[in-house]
């Protein structure tokens, strides 16, 4: 049964209501990318380590490295269906789970095999998290907050990926200082043998708030509007607009869900097929401009001579510290300047950048300060473009009955382009050289251009209903 709001010749106050109670569910799903970020950058203090201790090859560095995308692209699929099936919030609370079992796992890990299974279940873990975070932050947000609030994923991403650079840091200092001196403790026995499970065990504490938090936030309100409990969904909407914004809004949803038919045949009506690639491209474009490679391989990507910095790690800490200032800047201007004026500026960037990183990659002389700089000036042009606007973009185009399937769909080709691209980078660094290989990753942002320039529609400002109608009329 539809629920009709009674009239009202004044319009509704969309400023009501609590906005505290927004930041607060939006924060908690965005948890969830923090451990995205922690779980999967982590990696970058401590894979030199981890190759030394098990002697792994070129191959299985690859393979240790993109295992936890492999899990990912597992995630994705899984998550879909079961966030469309059983709601958003039950399969947040999956994620939280596996990540926190990846983290003591791999704190305990006793041989390769075993670290590389607790890799791939974080893996898991991230892949959910990645797909369900920012449809959950998107479905419970107004249209007029909606990309600042799913941007707040992407910032959340960065938070952990400073978190773990600066664990590293921290901890690699610790176990210098002690190494050579008689351990005083459980915990200076631990770091100082094998500082690496330290690395990887301290994700455990981000991922046990996750799973608190991901178990007290509402479900989505448009989700339960289309499993007909409606006065649920008013009851989180009343929460977030006020009682006569939430009244019209929740019309909406259900005059809009009537007119889906939940398959995910629609994907390929001429509308929402459009809507498909367009949210695959970014996806793609956004991966393979090299982006992980960067936290993944970036200590020996920014090694060099001349000017050395403290060490290598202190290199990455200030290449983190302009992803998460740039991607304030895009909470910021998100729903001001808009999605396409931003990634067009962001595209225009990173190409940039990288084709001088690919320079300096190519000269023996070149200092790791310059390095750094290149580096960090690619990171912070796609923290405030392609970062967060592919998730915002997959996360508000699709059609609510299907849009768990749809965003996982476009999460997939995330971590697909990411396990490929870390399987592969190691190969291509050994035959192409560093520097023919970061000319590559510049190439592939040339038809991103176009993109922009002629395809990509603006969605800022407008409801994820609006945005759906606007592809049943093509």
């Amino acid at each position: 049964m539809s629920f009709n709001p009674p009239s009202n010749p004044n319009p509704p106050d969309r400023t009501s209501g609590s906005l505290l109670f927004l930041v607060f569910c939006c924060f908690a799903s965005a948890l969830g990318g923090l451990l995205f970020g922690y779980d999967l950058f982590v990696i970058a203090g401590a894979k030199d380590l981890i190759v030394q201790r098990f002697a792994l090859s070129t191959l299985m560095e690859g393979w240790f490295v993109s295992s936890a995308m492999v899990g990912a692209m597992l995630g994705c699929l899984m998550a879909g269906a079961a966030s469309d099936r059983f709601g958003r919030q039950k399969v947040l609370v999956t994620a939280s789970f596996f990540l926190l079992a990846c983290s003591v796992g791999c704190g305990l890990a006793w041989s390769p095999a075993s670290l590389i299974f607790f890799r791939w279940i974080g893996g898991v873990g991230v892949g959910i998290a990645s797909m369900v975070c920012p449809l959950y932050i998107s479905e419970i947000s107004p249209a007029r907050l909606r990309g600042r609030m799913v941007t707040l994923f992407q910032l959340a991403i960065c938070v952990g990926i400073v978190a773990a650079i600066m664990v590293n840091t921290g901890l690699l200092a610790w176990h210098d200082r002690i190494q050579g001196g008689n351990p005083v403790g459980l915990i200076d026995l631990m770091v100082g043998r094998e500082v690496w499970r330290s690395m990887l065990g301290m994700e455990s504490l981000p991922a046990l708030l996750f799973f608190v938090a991901s178990v007290i936030i509402p479900e989505s309100p448009r989700w339960l509007a289309e499993q007909g409990r409606s006065a649920k969904a008013l009851a989180v909407l009343d929460r977030i607009n006020g009682a006569e914004a939430a009244a019209t809004e929740l019309a909406d949803i259900e005059a809009t869900v009537v007119e889906e038919s939940g398959s995910l045949l629609e994907l390929f009506r001429p509308g929402l097929r459009q809507a498909l690639v367009m949210a695959l491209f970014l996806a793609v474009v956004s991966e393979f401009s090299g982006i992980t490679t960067i936290w993944n391989f970036g200590p020996e990507i920014i090694r060099g001579q001349g000017i050395q910095l403290t060490n290598e790690m202190s290199g990455m800490v200030v290449i983190a510290s302009s992803l998460s200032i740039f991607t304030l800047l895009a909470v910021w201007l998100m729903d001001v300047a808009g999605r396409r004026r931003l990634l067009f500026w962001g595209n225009l960037g990173c190409f940039l950048s990288l084709i001088v990183l690919g320079a300096l990659l190519g000269r023996a002389d070149a200092s790791s300060a310059m390095k750094v700089a290149a580096a960090a000036t690619f990171v912070a042009c796609f923290a405030f473009s392609m970062g967060p606007i592919k998730w915002v973009f997959m996360s508000e185009v699709f059609p609510t009955r299907i849009r768990g399937r749809a965003v996982a769909i476009s999460s997939l080709a995330v971590w697909t382009a990411d396990a490929l691209l870390n399987q592969l980078f190691p190969l291509m660094r050994d035959h192409w050289g560093k520097s023919n290989t970061f000319y590559v990753f510049a190439a592939v942002l040339i038809p991103q251009f176009f993109f922009v320039w002629k395809i990509m529609p603006e969605t800022k400002g407008r409801s994820l209903e609006e945005i759906e109608k606007s592809w049943l009329k093509h």
